[in-house]
């Protein structure tokens, strides 16, 4: 199975951490296990401070509609405030390799 990997990365918001941002996340997380083709969800932070965010499912149709709920369904999230909306990169893609 090829794994779809919605890959975002962000900074906080000015004043916030990435502690913020995944505390911010429960109901994302609870939205995220409803979704059929939800595999995993991993966030790191990088030494500079940049949230790394990678959900994995098991397709791009699953991804699509997954990412999509997110801006739409959980528009009223408290996340997206701990977002410094014009540093987002989000991408999905196809992982090539995976090893268990």
């Amino acid at each position: 199975m090829a794994e779809t990997l919605e890959i975002t990365t962000l900074r906080p918001a000015p004043g916030l951490t990435a502690d913020h941002f995944v505390q911010a996340n429960a109901d994302i997380d609870a939205y995220l296990k409803r979704q059929p083709g939800f595999l995993w969800r991993r966030i790191v932070e990088t030494d500079d401070g940049r949230v790394i965010d990678i959900v994995a499912y098991d397709s791009l149709p699953h991804a699509r509609t997954g990412a999509v709920g997110i801006t739409g369904e959980m528009a009223d999230s408290p996340v997206h405030a701990t977002i410094d909306h014009d540093s987002v990169d989000w991408q999905l893609t196809t992982a090539l390799h995976h090893v268990t």
